[in-house]
């Protein structure tokens, strides 16, 4: 089992930046590909980012690619999302999500995060 809190989410200008955290428990959480999703009002829950679970691959979202950043550090049970220029279209719910299995190497698809583990989401709100 895997738990998951995210934090760091809040209002921010247009072309600020923000870092979300996303605290796992459980003593295997490096065993498995983590994921940001987020989801706007009256849209889909879409992957943001992912990282393999040995973090050394990663996978963005076009519409993020070059502003965001996600990084983990399996020492401290934590993965990060780096979110710098930010558009007031990147305003959304932003959840984390565990792989559903451990050591999956498909963590660019978002079914792999479906049946996983998920944090209650935080919300980012961007201002223009």
């Amino acid at each position: 089992q895997v738990q998951l809190v995210e934090s760091g989410g809040g209002l921010v200008l247009a072309g600020g930046s923000l870092r979300l955290s996303c605290a796992a428990s459980g003593r295997t959480f490096s065993s498995y590909a983590m994921a940001w999703f987020r989801q706007a009002p009256g849209k889909e829950r879409d992957v943001v980012t992912a990282i393999s679970w040995t973090g050394g691959r990663t996978y963005y979202a076009d519409s993020v690619k070059g502003r965001f950043t996600i990084s983990r550090d399996n020492a401290k049970n934590t993965v990060y999302l780096q979110m710098n220029s930010l558009k007031p279209e990147d305003t959304a719910v932003y959840y984390c999500a565990a792989a559903a299995g451990k050591y999956s190497d498909s963590y660019y698809r978002q079914s792999t995060y479906e049946n996983g583990y998920w944090g209650k989401g935080t919300q980012v709100t961007v201002s223009s």
